[in-house]
């Protein structure tokens, strides 16, 4: 494998950019609890960019016995330059979680601690890996994602950016399943399929979805752009883009719904709603 060069991140002109903000909250971490600064040092302040902190960060993270933090690293790095949109997903992703969770005070927070964001990131690159046709080293940061996060994302599915996995224990994303972008989902929300037939047997979930704690799509089946799944949900049937569904099994319950669910983050039900079965 051969050494790639020096990474970029191409920043905003008019705006702050991602990584400028992670910086400068690094360093305010770094004067306000000093314990903490040698960590701020080592996974952002002594990198140029974010492709350089994230491949450190994940590979301090999935780095193990078998598979060492160095090793890691170098995938990852190689990874990013070899495709940049692994790197400009992820700076979707911190934007997305600064935009939808009124619980963070900063970046540094989803970047070093906010586990659905940390296993979205080393799903990315295992993804890569299985689009190069390295299947088991896919595997094996799976496996690892698995262990460390309780989420578990099969290599092979597709994820768009600008995503936030809120909370993130639980997840199952399937081998064949889409994830468009936009998308917002919680805890314990599965995309599995409906028996052991093989193919393209996932669900495909459209932009800016929103799908609630505990809900499980479950079949080759379309969820339309901007539709939600309420919590506990579970959808065995497409879903048209902009309506809401809930209840087991899902029903059409609202039509049109909020216009852009998975950035409000809204929950909650229309007091009066049409029990439509889809």
């Amino acid at each position: 494998m051969s050494t790639p060069p020096r990474l970029e991140v191409v920043a905003d002109q008019e705006a702050p950019s991602i990584w400028s903000q992670l910086r400068a909250s690094a360093e305010e971490a770094t004067r306000s609890e000093p314990h903490l600064g040698s960590m701020m040092n080592a996974t952002i302040l002594s990198h140029f960019d974010l492709a350089n902190a994230l491949s450190f960060q994940i590979a301090r993270k999935v780095g193990d016995a078998e598979l060492a933090q160095m090793s890691v690293r170098e995938v990852c790095a190689f990874a990013f330059w070899s495709d940049p949109s692994i790197v400009a997903a992820a700076e979707a992703d911190l934007q997305a979680v600064a935009e939808r969770d009124p619980a963070i005070r900063s970046l540094l927070q989803p970047f070093l601690y906010f586990k659905g964001f940390q296993a979205l990131q080393a799903s990315r690159v295992a993804h890569w890996l299985w689009t190069q046709g390295r299947e088991t080293l896919a595997f094996h940061f799976q496996s690892r994602i698995s262990e460390l996060f309780q989420i578990d994302i099969h290599p092979g599915a597709k994820l768009g950016k600008g995503l936030f996995f809120d909370h993130g224990t639980g997840i199952v994303i399937g081998e064949t399943a889409v994830v468009g972008d936009e998308v917002s989902m919680l805890h314990g929300v599965t995309l599995g399929g409906t028996g052991a037939q093989r193919g393209d047997r996932h669900p495909k979930i459209g932009r800016g979805v929103l799908l609630g704690a505990g809900a499980k799509v479950l079949g080759n089946i379309e969820v339309g752009d901007f539709a939600k799944v309420a919590s506990g949900s579970v959808v065995l049937k497409p879903v048209p883009s902009g309506c809401t569904v809930a209840g087991v099994p899902a029903r059409l319950v609202n039509c049109p719904t909020d216009d852009a669910p998975a950035r409000t983050m809204d929950h909650t039900l229309a007091d009066v709603v049409y029990d439509f079965v889809i």
